[in-house]
């Protein structure tokens, strides 16, 4: 977790083949899955925002490229506070 803005720029860029200037929201997850870093831009500049959790357990993450997928706002949320993000019971389908 020690890359800022223009690391996460060549990584998104490198080994992801995408545009990190794109209207997407990359999520980077530490080893131990405590913390996270999402990098999206603006009009005006790259906005980087670094949370780490203070309660136990860890981020909901893949473990292997087939895994990735896209989230809702929804799941984000969930994402973001520490909750399982599959909970086909709370979601509604859309």
């Amino acid at each position: 977790m020690r890359k800022s803005i223009d690391g996460l720029c060549a990584m998104i860029e490198d080994q992801l083949k995408m545009d990190p200037a794109s209207s997407a929201l990359f999520l980077f997850c530490g080893r131990r899955r405590d913390r996270i870093k999402a990098l999206f831009r603006e009009p005006d500049g790259f906005v980087l925002i670094y949370k780490r959790l203070s309660v136990r357990g860890g981020y909901q993450w893949p473990r292997k490229q087939s895994e990735v997928r896209n989230l809702s706002w929804r799941e984000f949320d969930w994402l973001m506070s520490g909750i399982d993000i599959d909970q086909p019971k709370a979601l509604k389908a859309e």
